[in-house]
């Protein structure tokens, strides 16, 4: 920083930059100047979706990287973020009984990792209920093909992702209602996870899979809500508390259909991004063929800058593209408008996320 002390007759004129802080001490014989630089406040860019399933051995995609080509574009951000609805494995034996009809277990082979990260993948949650489907090698081997291409996971027992960039730590502690994940249905658990992600990461952003399935299951019920006599747990509750604990951004899928967006505390709340992709595997008719994906630039001390969504439907047969109707905007506007009413996160003709005062100064 430029600064010019000129002393003459006893008097002293200083020059600084806009920006600076300057103390001026002057003394019979001495002038001393001090001027401090603020620290700059890096920021970073982050995209993050749903569901994603590239389907089920043997039944995949032809090219896992052509899928994910139409929205390749779009995902780009510092830090891109997806939920991984199933393994990357060999293993041949599932959590399945034979013949089931009500079980679904989904694997892809450990190689489709590299088409993640060559979309631009850089965290993958495993907090979810299909971590699991082909049991401890199941899991030690998406594991591996995660770590083998770069891509951080998150979300199984005690684990929390860490990603540098642009100068920021970020951490990823991402929850669902099972003891084979971290667990949100244990609100002691997860309040220390999300200490801990605190002491290792300047920004927390936490991750629930939570919530009843199907199209029905759009609305933000405030409750506990179950799916086959299963507790999904309370989106609701588990993401306030994880903003009272210290998260600074809540993101969340699971329902397999879009939800609505609040300002809790001045931090923004995504209740559902819905499917993402869904190879062969989930219906894509009406709302369920709605799906977003949100952008948001962060600075390091966990602030929201910017905040966006971009439209996408989800084709039959399961595959993402960017949608030109934008008929994503409507849906979750009215949602959120009906679920959150004057904290609800809208978003404005252009796709920005309209950021309120107590954002900014959270």
């Amino acid at each position: 920083m430029l600064f010019v002390v000129l002393a003459s007759g006893g008097s002293t004129y200083v020059f600084t930059r806009p920006g600076t802080t300057t103390t001026t001490t002057t003394t019979s014989t001495t002038v001393r100047v001090t001027t401090t630089t603020p620290v700059p406040n890096p920021s970073f860019t982050l995209s993050a979706v749903g569901d994603t399933d590239l389907g089920d051995t043997p039944q995949l995609p032809a090219d896992p990287v052509a899928y994910f080509a139409p929205v390749k574009a779009a995902l780009a951000a510092d830090i891109v973020f997806g939920n991984l609805e199933g393994t990357m494995t060999t293993a041949t034996t599932s959590k399945c009984g034979a013949g089931s009809t009500e079980c679904y277990a989904f694997k892809v082979p450990p190689s489709f990792a590299q088409a993640y990260r060559a979309t631009g993948f850089t965290v993958l949650n495993s907090a979810n209920n299909h971590s699991y489907d082909f049991g401890a090698q199941g899991e030690a081997d998406t594991s591996a093909a995660l770590k083998a291409v770069g891509i951080v996971q998150a979300g199984l027992p005690g684990q929390i992702g860490i990603v540098q960039t642009q100068g920021v730590s970020v951490a990823f502690v991402d929850f669902a209602p099972y003891a084979l994940t971290n667990n949100m249905l244990d609100d002691t658990q997860a309040a220390q996870l999300i200490a801990q992600a605190k002491r290792e990461a300047k920004v927390v952003v936490v991750y629930m899979h939570s919530g009843a399935e199907g199209a029905t299951a759009d609305h933000v019920t405030r409750a506990s809500e179950y799916y086959y006599g299963e507790n999904r747990g309370n989106p609701y509750a588990f993401a306030h508390a994880a903003i009272d604990d210290g998260a600074n951004l809540v993101i969340a899928s699971g329902p397999h259909v879009l939800r609505g967006m609040e300002w809790y505390k001045g931090h923004l709340i995504a209740y559902s991004l819905g499917d993402f992709t869904n190879y062969d595997a989930f219906a894509t008719v009406g709302d369920l063929s709605l799906s977003a994906i949100l952008h948001v630039t962060m600075t390091s001390h966990g602030e929201v800058t910017t905040a966006s969504v971009t439209p996408i439907a989800i084709r039959p047969g399961g595959q993402a593209v960017v949608d030109p109707t934008h008929a994503t905007w409507g849906f979750m506007n009215q949602l959120s408008t009906e679920d959150f009413a004057a904290s609800a996160a809208l978003i404005g003709p252009s796709g920005q996320i309209a950021i309120p005062s107590a954002a900014k100064a959270a």
